[in-house]
């Protein structure tokens, strides 16, 4: 991390068509402050899987798959700058490929990327901080996550970003450039320098979650009963006020006592409670979890809830958290990687880019089918007179030797008997 005299001293070439933040030359304080204020919402929206227990598994869920597949880097051209014909050529031995399995001494990749894809999906966007081996900042050595609501950015009306700023936890600001900082972010409709997450538009139903659970537990705690009011005609002294008081929580409070018997010297008790069922509060969470779920587009399968899922879609459920969740997470990481991360590298990190491992779980029903209808259209083409070669590329086979049918043995009939009778007593056995 650099120092904070080497801070925010480059600025980006490029410029923007037209000004997309204040036409003021961005001050670095007065963003900072202004961020500080946005940052409680950040921090609490990081704080909501602490608190609401289907947050914390579809978030966890997310992250721990992103981080799980394996990743290799590749080169786009076979050593003398031309673009290579066959299958990318795999690297084992590169700089960056070491950092990124290794991203600092106290976490390898999967602590980093789960890390970070957390803040993803918890506040739309996850930030890392890199280290360098050089003051030019040409090869980096180390990157460390950070929480988002300690990053502030630096707009500028010409070149959109011109910095950040970290709020450390003793309150420094650190500048930093716009070169050691790599970043992921879903893109807000309101704001082109932040992100936004699923949790933005959910957090009247997660205060709901949130709230009738300490109702729950209030309920145990207070007597097992909702409150009331005790009425008295008159003014209480405030001797008589604490006494009063006292008795009833000495009395009356906790599980054990519930229930209990009250007696109410010259007052009266008018009960203001509602039970639990009249707050319906299972109806409220099932409604509650039912709404984040459909904000993260998760299946209740992918969440251990079993209760009307059958194998056929559950496999369809695992598939589709593959093809539709984990892998646009993935998109997003590579495109990170790709265009932020290797071009830190300079000359070392051009003709190379990083790609992930297919994550989708294979479809045995749906690749049969497939294969069904290619060696159907394959056969079509054939018939047609189209050459072989053709046909299957056209159907996307692979091109197979072709023998003349006239030249192949005619069967054997006993051979084929034997092995029609062999089937048939199988298929008994089976049955």
């Amino acid at each position: 991390m650099r120092s904070v005299l080497g801070g925010l001293a480059d600025l980006v070439s490029a410029r923007t068509p037209v000004p997309l933040s204040p036409s003021r030359r961005g001050n670095a304080l007065t963003d900072a402050f202004t961020g500080a204020l946005t940052r409680g919402n950040r921090e609490a929206q990081l704080s909501v899987m602490e608190g609401v227990s289907t947050m914390f598994s579809i978030v966890s869920l997310l992250a721990e798959a992103t981080a799980a597949v394996d990743w290799g880097m590749y080169r786009t051209h076979d050593g003398r700058g031309r673009v290579a014909q066959e299958e990318p050529r795999e690297v084992t031995d590169h700089l960056a490929l070491k950092v990124w399995n290794q991203p600092n001494p106290f976490m390898g990749r999967q602590e980093f990327v789960e890390t970070v894809q957390q803040h993803v999906d918890l506040v739309g966007e996850g930030w890392g901080v890199m280290d360098f081996y050089d003051p030019g900042m040409t090869m980096p050595r180390e990157i460390w996550p950070v929480r988002p609501d300690r990053m502030n950015v630096v707009p500028d009306p010409e070149s959109f970003i011109s910095g950040y700023w970290f709020a450390s936890p003793d309150g420094e600001q650190v500048p930093l450039s716009i070169n050691e900082v790599l970043r992921l972010k879903l893109p807000n409709p309101r704001d082109p320098f932040r992100g936004m997450g699923p949790v933005q538009s959910l957090m009247a139903d997660l205060d709901g979650i949130r709230y009738s659970a300490e109702w729950n537990r209030n309920f145990f705690l207070n007597s097992a009963e909702p409150g009331g009011i005790i009425e008295y005609e008159h003014n209480l002294s405030e001797p008589d006020f604490d006494r009063v008081l006292k008795r009833w929580g000495e009395q009356h409070k906790g599980v054990s006592k519930a229930h209990s018997v009250a007696i109410i010297e010259k007052g009266k008790w008018v009960s203001n409670s509602f039970s639990q069922k009249d707050m319906q509060f299972t109806e409220l969470q099932a409604a509650s979890r039912d709404n984040v779920r459909e904000a993260y587009r998760i299946h209740k399968h992918m969440l251990g809830q079993s209760d009307d899922v059958n194998r056929a879609n559950a496999l369809a459920a695992d598939y589709t958290f593959a093809r539709r969740l984990v892998v646009g997470r993935l998109e997003r990481w590579k495109s990170m990687l790709n265009t932020q991360f290797l071009p830190r590298f300079g000359a070392t990190g051009q003709g190379v880019y990083f790609n992930y491992c297919n994550p989708i779980p294979q479809d045995a029903e749906l690749e049969n089918a497939t294969l069904t209808a290619q060696a159907g259209s394959f056969k079509t083409l054939i018939d047609a007179g189209v050459e072989p070669d053709a046909a299957a590329l056209a159907c996307g086979l692979p091109v197979m030797p072709m023998r003349d049918a006239a030249a192949l043995p005619a069967p054997d009939p006993v051979q084929a008997l034997a092995e029609r009778i062999t089937n048939l007593l199988a298929i008994g056995a089976g049955a």
